[in-house]
């Protein structure tokens, strides 16, 4: 039975991240928003050279290490590829010493290794959720427009 945030004394957090690219590749972007009950965070970044794949990876990297303390975290992400990386590909790929199901090396693996490990030793409880990108979740289009200020940010500093 899972226990309730009182009796384990972890704080619910809902984060919502998205990561946005301009070309792929191409300059690119990531946004998180932090929500819990008494406060609200936005966190945002980018990359001039990146893929959207690496900037939606950001996005919950970056999310989870600005958590100071293990949280119940609920994470809405709108990137299948994030999802199932974390929920069903990563024990068989770490399983293979990195290598996909065909053999092949696993892209962005400098990523998942970072995520992989933030995951696995933050002592967070994390519920992953999947949420339509793009069609009016408001958690998800205000991590979008973070994103895109990422994007912004990083065309700047050309």
């Amino acid at each position: 039975m899972k226990k309730s945030n009182e009796e384990d004394g972890l704080n619910a957090i809902n984060i919502y991240t998205d990561g946005a690219c301009k070309g792929n590749p191409g300059p690119g972007g990531w946004g998180a928003l932090l929500k819990s009950t008494d406060s609200q965070k936005e966190l945002f970044g980018g990359e001039l050279v990146t893929t959207n794949n690496r900037m939606e990876m950001m996005a919950v990297i970056e999310a989870l290490t600005a958590l100071k303390r293990p949280c119940h975290v609920t994470l809405h992400v709108d990137s299948q590829y994030v999802l199932k990386g974390m929920t069903e590909w990563l024990v068989g790929w770490k399983a293979r010493g990195w290598k996909t199901a065909a053999k092949q090396p696993v892209k962005n693996v400098d990523l998942w290794q970072r995520l992989d490990a933030l995951v696995s030793t933050a002592g967070h409880k994390i519920e992953w959720r999947w949420v339509k990108g793009h069609n009016g979740d408001p958690g998800n289009e205000h991590a979008d427009m973070l994103a895109n200020k990422g994007v912004e940010q990083a065309l700047r500093q050309r």
